[in-house]
């Protein structure tokens, strides 16, 4: 067994790695650390874990010593605590922006700070199995991307991957997510009232999410992100222009072939019905993302879209795949909810 420790576990990704990590058959969670709740059960804050577990949280200084710990802090926090949860654990998964970004610049010009630890940026490998599965599997230090950079860069990337795009044009990514992606601190805008009913453009321009996608596919990207009601889900529609001679059969080949041996990625394809086209509402819950497009032939222009669990596929989900892959264990383990309809 597996022994790990979720830091941050308080929070909705952290919630979201215990329901799985609790659940997985080679698994013993060891530590769920909080800053907030030492001493208190875990079930007095994730009541869907009520009878799963006995468990406390407990302080950082506390936490027993693991063969992985996941990282579910608050951005800018991981960086200034990886030293010592790297002493604690053979592997590290950090689900936060931290260490995503390899360019330092690049990440000064998006989280506004200087970097506190970029001697380590080159050593992290991303927690994305579809592009990067041989690299995780020595990997001791491993980034879990941003939910909105995961859903758009597998909807792009066998564009990218079949030369089927104008590169020089880039792409254009128009991303919604769930009030669940602000995190169980969030401030007055994620107040239910101020919530409720409402389609918030939070992010008109450079999202941080939008150099992750640059950096995994080496696309311009340009991108914008929007609130809605929903509390889970995430939901990319990226606009792209098609290289001359570029038709349909061979936009649906090339996501054929990209994803005909992945387990948690789903072409959607198909030609009627209310779910023709990606819709996080079937994904909750589950590490899926479904992929598909929509194009244009006589203008060129297509819509590549992704959507998933913002708190699965998008965070917590890709995290546990990850350390299957790391592991040698079946990538799959602990993972194959299929999500619910109707919800």
């Amino acid at each position: 067994m597996l022994r790990v420790t979720v830091v941050g576990a308080a929070g909705y990704i952290g919630g979201e790695l215990l329901r799985l990590l609790l659940g997985h058959p080679e698994v013993e969670v060891v530590g769920a650390v909080s800053s907030r709740f030492p001493g208190k059960r875990i079930d007095g804050v994730h009541p869907n874990l009520r009878s799963v577990t006995d468990l406390t949280f407990c302080s950082a200084e506390d936490a027993p010593e693991s063969d992985a710990v996941f990282l579910a802090l608050p951005h800018r926090v991981a960086m200034t605590q990886i030293e010592h949860w790297r002493s604690r654990a053979g592997v590290v998964l950090d689900l936060t922006g931290d260490f995503r970004l390899y360019d330092t610049e690049v990440f000064r010009r998006y989280y506004g700070e200087e970097h506190l630890a970029p001697k380590l940026l080159d050593d992290f490998v991303p927690g994305l199995p579809e592009l990067y599965r041989e690299r995780l599997r020595t990997a001791d230090l491993i980034s879990v991307p941003g939910c909105m950079a995961t859903a758009a860069v597998l909807a792009l990337h066998p564009l990218v991957a079949h030369d089927l795009i104008d590169l020089e044009r880039g792409a254009q990514v128009d991303a919604k997510t769930g009030s669940s992606g602000s995190g169980a601190t969030a401030g007055p805008a994620n107040l239910h009232a101020e919530r409720s009913g409402a389609m918030r453009v939070f992010a008109p321009t450079r999202h941080r999410h939008e150099a992750e996608i640059a950096q995994h596919l080496g696309l311009p990207t340009a991108m914008t992100a929007t609130g809605v009601e929903a509390v889970r889900g995430a939901q990319t529609l990226c606009h792209a222009t098609l290289r001359p001679g570029v038709d349909t059969k061979a936009v649906r080949r090339a996501f054929r072939e990209c994803y005909a041996a992945e387990p948690f990625v789903r072409v959607v394809a198909h030609q009627r019905g209310i779910y023709r086209y990606p819709d996080p509402k079937i994904l909750l819950g589950s590490n899926f993302c479904d992929v598909g497009f929509a194009l244009d032939e006589d203008t060129r222009r297509l819509s590549a879209i992704g959507a998933l669990d913002n708190l699965v596929k998008g965070g917590a989900g890709n995290a546990v795949q990850s350390l299957n892959v790391r592991m040698g264990l079946p990538e799959t383990l602990g993972l194959t909810f299929p999500g619910l309809h109707p919800l």
